[in-house]
């Protein structure tokens, strides 16, 4: 389903070696029918899709997508709607591939906005993006200047989507595996930027995340953190028990001081909160392209500055930090 070959080959020579040893197992691993039986389904999809040309791409705009020229009949869009459909639900985004406009549950475009005016130069730059889900911040980041950008996400259905994406926008240098941060191998030290958006929260040791992270950094490299926090100063961490907005996954919640703590602990340097958002109904919710719940669901009808579980609503901070070295 995904061709390494030229992925492989690329990385033959140099710090990814090792990895590029391991990488067809992992994926095909990560793309198993026995264990997601829906594989079939979705493979179907993209078989569907139809061979159109490509007129323009556009990596640099809110809508990632690509053009034709003539442009789609309404028949011809009406029908490549139908079936990129059949990859429901869609969570990031948005896409716009030939005059449909794949309104995903995320506004990703609005968090892109937040992060970009505090990136180190992409330019030429090898970048991992980590829980990347479809690729929208990837092609983001390649439409930056980013020469070789690496998502992993070990959900599948977003692996597919990217492949149907990546059928028209065919961006050599872009790439989505299905695979976790736990199959990166340990000490790497390959990559001049690292993305971990909307992951350490989920994971049981933000510690041992931060770590991973930094390992997967040449030294010196830019980190780039977003994530869930809490208001307080140093030391408050909030730890949901049971849900929180009815995810039962979050782990940890800690406040902006707390997380620098964190960073510097695991000597990260010059860490730095450079943003901080209360998501809103807006930017996450609902829609055509994710027709089940979303954050208006899951906040308090009669506060919502407050979760269903009475927890603060969600709050996330972006922090930049720099490896070690």
């Amino acid at each position: 389903m995904i061709d390494l070959q030229t992925l492989l080959e690329r990385w033959r020579e140099g710090p990814l070696a090792a990895w590029a040893e391991k990488l067809p197992a992992q994926v095909e691993r990560g793309l198993s029918v026995e264990r997601y039986g829906d594989l079939p389904r979705w493979q179907a999809v993209l078989e569907a899709l139809p061979e159109l040309p490509v007129s323009q791409r556009h990596l640099d705009r809110a809508r990632v997508g690509a053009d034709c020229d003539p442009p789609l009949s309404e028949t011809a869009r009406a029908s490549l709607r139908d079936t990129l459909q059949g990859l429901h639900p869609w969570r990031k985004g948005p896409f716009e591939l030939f005059g449909v406009h794949i309104d995903t549950e995320w506004r990703s475009d609005w968090k892109w906005e937040r992060i970009a005016p505090h990136l180190d130069d992409l330019n030429g730059r090898r970048v991992l993006d980590v829980g990347c889900g479809s690729g929208y911040h990837c092609w983001r980041m390649a439409g930056a200047g980013a020469s070789e950008v690496i998502g992993i996400d070990p959900t599948p259905l977003f692996v597919l989507q990217f492949l149907a994406l990546q059928k028209y926008l065919r961006q050599p240098g872009v790439w989505v595996l299905p695979l976790g941060i736990q199959h990166v191998p340990p000490r790497l030290q390959a990559f001049d930027t690292v993305f971990s958006m909307g992951v350490l929260y989920h994971r049981r040791s933000p510690m041992d995340h931060l770590q991973e992270l930094r390992d997967c950094l040449r030294p010196g490299g830019q980190l780039v953190l977003e994530t869930l926090v809490i208001e307080g100063g140093p030391g408050a961490t909030l730890v949901p028990q049971g849900r929180y907005a009815r995810m039962g996954n979050v782990w940890f919640l800690p406040s902006c001081d707390s997380l620098l703590g964190w960073l510097r602990k695991l000597k990260f340097r010059q860490p730095e909160v450079v943003d901080v958002s209360v998501t809103s109904t807006e930017e996450q919710r609902s829609t055509e392209w994710m027709r089940f719940q979303s954050l208006a669901d899951f906040l308090d009808p009669e506060d919502p500055s407050r979760t269903l579980e009475g927890y603060p609503a969600p709050r996330r901070a972006v922090v930049r930090a720099y490896a070690p070295g």
